[in-house]
């Protein structure tokens, strides 16, 4: 039975940390639901919050409940929800929209200006319960079981990145071994990519790359990236690179080993300003595409889609727990020796 209270995870102070804390059930509008929560995934910016960088301490306002990966179940509808129903699993999108902006009235929902983030700049899902616009909800296929569907946010910027080109037949090479950068890989082999290479400096996460995706994965600290594009046959390059790293070398190498007229979608965000050889991209005549987020809602359906015809992302989900050891579970997520992590927010 539901209670006025709730139990959920606080930025309640200006320091490292998260906090356990009891806070009221949302109250919904008219154009809401209510979502009881049963799984969320930790995120790289839950991290940046957890840690209070600069970033967080500019972006993230104090006392917030955080968190944006998430399913569960709606347990309540406002008045003028009609298309969803009581009990309904689902999971959703994070990124809460205007409606005024010239890209929103074109339907780039995903370039909206006006952009707030749950758990970022409006409470989130790291509680028993999220209040969510019904036009963010994301119904859940039966055969999507809760712990993906709490992953389906950064699946999904994983293939909004993976598809921004064409990929069948072509030669990708990925930059960057996280967890949005394996399932980036997962994504590129499903569709149709040819050699799909990923790069990184931290032996755990490449060879989980190789457990979840038929990729060759390429430690830079030890092997010459050349070598391997001549070991695959590969006489001028690679197509499309998919920069998941942020890091300011790694796109230097994925600039040099691309083909002429290469295609590159840039994820990752380096940290503040990157000299860039700007000669080498005009000369190779390469296409760079920023990468925000999700396109929605169609980076959704595709994913989805794709999850029910065959992609196998399940085991990027290396970590489990019961939210009650969050701390765990964000000790694990910090030691950058995981994939993704899990925390069951269901009563025992």
């Amino acid at each position: 039975m539901q209670t006025n209270e709730m139990k959920a995870l606080v930025k309640a102070h200006a320091r490292e940390g998260l906090w356990m804390q009891s806070a009221p059930v949302p109250e919904i509008g008219p154009d809401d639901v209510l979502i009881r929560i049963n799984a969320t995934g930790i995120c790289g910016t839950d991290i940046h919050i957890w840690n209070w960088d600069d970033w967080a301490a500019k972006t993230v306002p104090v006392p917030l409940i955080t968190g944006h990966e998430f399913a569960g179940e709606i347990v309540e509808l406002g008045r003028n929800v009609t298309d969803l129903e009581i009990g309904q699993r689902c999971s959703g999108e994070g990124h809460l929209i205007g409606k005024t902006s010239r890209q929103s009235r074109a339907g780039k929902f995903h370039l909206d200006p006006a952009t707030r983030g749950i758990g970022v700049n409006e409470p989130g899902a790291f509680a028993e319960y999220l209040r969510l616009p019904a036009f963010n909800v994301v119904p859940l296929p039966e055969e999507i079981p809760d712990e993906i569907g709490a992953i389906l946010d950064p699946l999904g910027n994983a293939v909004h990145t993976a598809l921004s080109f064409d990929l069948v037949g072509e030669d990708v090479l990925i930059t960057g071994a996280g967890p949005i950068g394996i399932m980036a890989a997962a994504v590129a082999r499903h569709v149709g990519a040819r050699h799909v290479v990923i790069t990184d400096v931290n032996p755990d996460r490449l060879a989980l790359a190789e457990k979840v995706a038929d990729v060759v994965p390429v430690n830079v600290t030890r092997q010459d990236l050349s070598e391997t594009v001549s070991d695959l046959g590969m006489k001028q390059g690679f197509d499309v690179g998919l920069e998941m790293s942020g890091n300011q070398r790694a796109l230097d190498q994925m600039v040099e080993a691309m083909t002429m007229g290469g295609r590159i979608a840039m994820l990752g965000i380096p940290p503040g300003k990157s000299p860039v050889d700007w000669s080498r991209i005009v000369f190779k005549a390469i296409t760079i595409k920023g990468v925000y987020g999700r396109e929605i809602f169609e980076t959704w359906y595709k994913m989805i889609a794709m999850l029910q015809n065959g992609l196998d992302v399940s085991q990027v989900i290396t970590h489990r727990f019961p939210v009650d050891d969050f701390e765990q579970g964000f000790e694990v997520m910090r030691s950058g020796r995981s994939g993704k992590v899990v925390l069951d927010w269901r009563q025992p």
